[in-house]
């Protein structure tokens, strides 16, 4: 039997994910989670083979618990289910180890193979996604793009130099350098940019 913890913010698609895995005579639903915190504790005291996680969740993105389960429990495998089509996201993902990154408009069926291909060490990627993920690979550093992704939460350079330990003439070089690469008007722009390529 494979345990599966399913962590989505949406009370309905949750609801329906869990209740299509129950469906299947080898995949047992034993937690649920509706942010990404609670699906660490749930991890942590459920112990499950795997862990389907959307991307964007309050507390703790799916990303962000994809990196903690890579560095605590590796053993757990970890599957993206989500609407962001983007290959920045996917990229970010196969970065922190994820084994499946899934869009949830695929057909239901795809779910479980995928789930029992994942547990078996494969890996599943949407096919719509994978060659173009290559392609598109973040011109953005590190430093730059958490520059970028406090610019776009609307605070100022001194705010975001006090956040990051930095001075604020190297936050404006920071955001000066995304903006460029970018080729966006401004910081706000360029956040705009990079989010809609999954960059932040």
């Amino acid at each position: 039997m494979i345990r599966v913890l399913v962590a989505e913010d949406q009370a309905m698609v949750l609801g329906a994910l869990a209740a299509l895995l129950d469906m299947e005579e080898d995949i047992q639903v034993i937690a649920r989670a509706s942010n990404g915190r609670e699906a660490k504790a749930q991890i942590e005291s459920q112990a499950p083979d795997v862990v389907l996680t959307d991307i964007e969740m309050p507390e703790m993105s799916g990303l962000d618990l994809a990196c903690w389960i890579r560095a605590h429990c590796p053993q757990v495998r970890v599957i993206i289910v989500t609407t962001f089509a983007r290959p920045g996201y996917l990229r970010r993902a196969l970065d922190a180890g994820v084994r499946g990154y899934l869009l949830k408009d695929a057909p239901a069926e795809d779910l479980a193979r995928a789930i029992r291909n994942v547990h078996r060490g494969g890996r599943e990627i949407a096919p719509e996604l994978a060659a173009e993920a290559w392609s598109a690979e973040s011109p953005l550093t590190a430093r730059e793009r958490e520059a970028l992704r406090l610019a776009g939460e609307g605070l100022s350079s001194a705010v975001i130099a006090e956040k990051m330990h930095l001075s604020e003439g190297t936050v404006r070089n920071y955001l000066s350098e995304a903006i460029g690469k970018l080729q966006a008007s401004n910081r706000i722009e360029a956040a705009r940019i990079a989010r809609q390529n999954g960059w932040l």
